[in-house]
């Protein structure tokens, strides 16, 4: 009766582990990481500057998107997420957050439409920096998965 009760016992436990690591492992594929670096010449025209950004972004296939920008050698006025394709300018879409001085978040909850969505997937979507010298924008990084 002993060998049954933990027979019994053992399975469920095995099963509640395995499927933790198979969910864990499917919320990791319905996200994408992506590491974005801001520069001057990624700017349309391209822009002469020392300053610099870089961040770690995630989208999900819920199309909610998060993460940070830092930024170095800048006095930021603005940041967005802007669509449009490598060499074109665009609309802006996502409003980032000033954090602290040279820090900029996605806000909370923020989250694409299909449409964004299909363009983060094509590569048409970028973050960029605004300041009072350049004030539509002295870096900018394409987001690519």
């Amino acid at each position: 009766m002993n060998k049954v009760r933990k027979t019994l016992f053992a399975a469920p436990a095995w099963t509640a582990a395995m499927l933790a690591i198979l969910t864990l492992g499917a919320t990791a594929a319905n996200a994408t990481d992506i590491t974005v670096h801001l520069t001057g010449d990624q700017e349309v025209p391209p822009v002469q500057t020392s300053a610099m950004g870089h961040g770690t972004l995630t989208v999900e296939d819920d199309k909610s998107i998060k993460g940070k920008v830092m930024t170095s050698d800048i006095k930021g006025t603005g940041a967005h997420i802007h669509e449009a394709a490598v060499g074109k300018n665009g609309p802006d879409i996502i409003t980032l957050n000033k954090t602290s001085d040279n820090e900029w978040s996605i806000p909370d909850g923020a989250k694409l439409t299909d449409a964004q969505y299909d363009a983060f997937k094509a590569g048409g979507l970028y973050i960029n920096i605004h300041s009072d010298a350049h004030k539509s924008g002295e870096i900018r990084g394409q987001l690519k998965r």
